[in-house]
């Protein structure tokens, strides 16, 4: 089943408010929220904790609605990411075909904007 959740904040607590079963929790960080909402629906509801879905989580701090912002911090954090492991992938194919055309680490490192250390690594890594 999925729930949304509000979570505000209050004194050094997040309370978290499940209105679909008119219930309430309190996390002490944010990072716990979720898990503790899950825990009290499962309870509540008498539910595997496994079957219980966080929908949507509206977080509002001094009576401001920091949904919007948490939505698009995380969107381009994911798109920055996978943009890394992008840069990540074709750093060890660059690494690897200069390396194979003979030239030098230090030099390929320079290109890359890496020590030539890291050069070692990244052409073990491309044929591991």
């Amino acid at each position: 089943m999925k729930f949304d959740i509000e979570v505000t904040r209050d004194g050094r607590w997040w309370m978290v408010a499940i209105p679909a079963i008119d219930g309430l929790t309190q996390a002490r960080r944010l990072d716990e929220v979720e898990d503790m909402a899950r825990s009290f629906i499962a309870l509540d509801q008498d539910l595997k904790p496994s079957s219980v879905e966080i929908g949507t989580v509206r977080v509002s701090v001094a009576g401001e609605d920091l949904g919007a912002q948490l939505d698009e911090f995380e969107r381009i954090k994911q798109a920055a990411d996978l943009a890394q492991k992008e840069v990540a992938a074709r750093a060890r194919e660059l690494a690897a075909k200069l390396s194979r055309l003979d030239v030098p680490t230090r030099d390929i490192g320079g290109v890359l904007g890496v020590s030539h250390q890291r050069v070692s690594q990244l052409t073990k890594e491309r044929s591991a």
